[in-house]
């Protein structure tokens, strides 16, 4: 049953209720970490044995705290205990002896702790390829950037290995993976969650946010971390206040037209339009608001006094070791160091202006609805060019805490051609219920069912197909899947009776997978390809490679890449490598 389960915290409550254990529901999120099999994802993972004791001690309490029982993971510059703290960064590490204390929090309401997760190094950037551990890959298309720079937090709950998971927010860190990876991302107003055992991006500026597969998931822990901490100077008395139905005619402030930015995406802009009209249909009274100050006030995050605020965090750092911090990161933090205070007022003297000119704009307006990103950008997008397409992810997110406001970026509708839609509700500082209200009328548009979410699409004009070799995620042949829309579903293992091989010739290198009566479960992954395309798909494929029926773990079927008995000769048996991606790492192909 477990193999199956959506990890939300109503479906682990559910299992809980039917007499799953802790433990059993640890074992799986290992199980389903090892399937995934992306080896930039952690950073530190916990040991099995650690966490499943700690999940036994838990089931033996009779008294259920509110997350009992409920795994999570956290970005990796948040504290926890006995854990390396890296930021990203080996040379800054450091082990704390406590945990944050929200993570605290967390764990004294009943949560598991499973790990930590990558980031963009010193939580700088908005694409999640700036950290010298690795990407983590995209859970919808890994071709795409996982978004940073909460990069793992993210990927992690869309992959649904755990139902919620602990990033931070300066310029959009925990709203632009959330858009990426189509699942929710909640940004609280600053000062509600305490920064205490944070390593700070902007001081003034950081919030810990939420990652979860719901806007009632993501609020429920929101609920719980929030409350006030006088150990941080920046924290704020504030109530979290019930999650409830959206007011009815609630007034939201858009993009006017002429001033949308999308870098020319039209499919980003048609969504966009759909989902006013979602709100349209939900009552909201719509006002086109000229954008113009908002972007300027973007512009701001990376100049003057906040690269001055971040250089605080690294000046140490760079003066002894500046080999040991990331090329791109240095460039954007480096100059500070030419800096004056005069230019960090002049800086705050242009954002008090500029937010006048923003009040009078929002003047009637209870909320915004802006979209999360205006685009999307590639891996090979970011090797071409490391820093435009990151400043283009934050046209609609870096102006949100110099604000003050709080957010929530939830997925829409798919857009044309298959990739997820998003878009954020943002409200003034205080009024976190009031974003989550107007966000979760969005969700009826979403799919949040099976083993991992994944974007709304006809399942009747698609067919399932399971691939375990140089058509997976950020293989050499994944693009003859995506050119034709395919879209990323899950990560499984086949039955226990398959075995694969490596056929000879290449590149490209191609595995083969036979059914057999003495075989073993077989890593693979499941894509949703449009039926109008199956015809080119099948055309483009070699003998002795064919299509036939694989069955997974779960002791379902489906469609799959099968070789022919015939065409083995000189194949090599890698069947013990567990799939094609442990037998890449052992080997110089690709």
């Amino acid at each position: 049953m477990l193999h199956t389960l959506a990890f939300t915290l109503s479906d682990l409550r559910t299992a809980y209720a039917e007499g799953a254990r802790p433990g059993d529901v640890i074992r799986e999120v290992y199980r389903r970490i090892e399937a995934v099999g992306d080896p930039a994802l952690f950073l530190h993972l916990r040991d099995l044995a650690d966490v499943v004791a700690e999940a036994e001690a838990l089931a033996a309490k009779s008294d259920k705290s509110p997350l009992w029982g409920m795994p999570f993971v956290v970005k990796d510059n948040i504290d926890v205990a006995d854990l390396p703290t890296t930021a990203g960064c080996p040379a800054f590490a450091y082990t704390p002896d406590r945990d944050a204390f929200v993570v605290a929090r967390l764990r004294h309401a009943g949560a598991l702790l499973i790990g930590k997760t990558n980031l963009d190094q010193f939580a700088t950037g908005l694409v999640g390829v700036r950290s010298p551990y690795g990407v983590p890959r995209n859970a919808i298309d890994a071709t795409l950037v996982p978004g940073g720079s909460s990069s793992g937090s993210g990927v992690a709950v869309a992959h649904g290995l755990v139902p919620f998971s602990l990033g931070t927010d300066t310029a959009g860190s925990g709203r632009v993976p959330a858009a990426l990876n189509n699942i929710v991302g909640l940004k609280p107003s600053l000062g509600a969650l305490s920064n205490s055992g944070v390593v700070p991006a902007c001081r003034t500026l950081d919030t810990i946010s939420v990652f979860a597969r719901s806007v009632a998931d993501a609020y429920a822990v929101f609920e719980i971390a929030c409350a006030y901490d006088e150990a941080d100077a920046y924290a704020v008395e504030l109530e979290a206040g019930a999650l409830a139905a959206a007011p009815d005619r609630v007034r939201i402030g858009i993009p006017a037209s002429r001033t949308r930015r999308f870098f020319g995406d039209d499919a980003q802009a048609d969504m966009f339009d759909a989902a006013i009209d979602t709100l349209r249909d939900k009552g909201a009274a719509i006002v086109e608001l000229d954008f113009t100050p908002f972007y300027d006030i973007a512009e701001l995050l990376y100049e003057g006094a906040w690269i001055a605020e971040r250089y605080t965090v690294i000046e140490d750092l760079l003066s002894r070791q500046p080999e040991a911090v990331h090329p791109t990161t240095a460039a954007i933090v480096g100059p500070a160091e030419r800096l004056s205070a005069a230019d960090a007022f002049r800086g705050l003297y242009r954002l008090k202006d500029l937010t006048r000119i923003a009040e009078r704009a929002l003047e009637g307006i209870e909320a915004l609805c802006v979209p999360s990103i205006p685009t999307f950008y590639t891996l090979a997008d970011l090797e071409a060019d490391p820093v435009t397409p990151n400043s283009n992810l934050g046209t609609y997110t870096n102006f949100v805490n110099l604000l003050g406001l709080c957010g929530v970026a939830v997925p829409t509708a798919q857009r044309s051609d298959g990739r997820p839609g998003s878009v954020t509700v943002l409200a003034r500082h205080g009024a976190d219920a009031l974003a989550a209200s107007i966000a979760a009328l969005f969700e009826a548009k979403i799919d949040t069912t099976g083993s991992a979410r994944t974007v709304q699409r006809d399942e009747a004009d698609t067919i399932e197909l399971a691939v375990c070799g140089a058509h997976m995620s950020g293989l050499p042949l994944n693009g003859q899947l995506t050119s034709l829309g395919a879209t990323f579903c899950r990560s499984m293992r086949t039955a226990e009776r398959y075995r694969l091989y490596a056929l000879a010739g290449g590149p490209p290198y191609r595995p083969g997978l036979l059914r057999t009566e003495n075989g073993a479960r077989i890593e693979l992954e499941v894509w949703a390809l449009p039926t109008s395309n199956v015809g080119p798909f099948m055309a483009g494929i070699p003998s002795p490679l064919s299509i036939g029926t694989v069955e997974l773990e779960d002791g379902t079927r489906t469609h799959g890449f099968l070789v022919e008995a015939a065409g083995l000769d000189g194949a090599e048996d890698i069947t013990d490598f567990g799939g094609w991606r442990g037998y890449l790492t052992h080997q110089d192909v690709a």
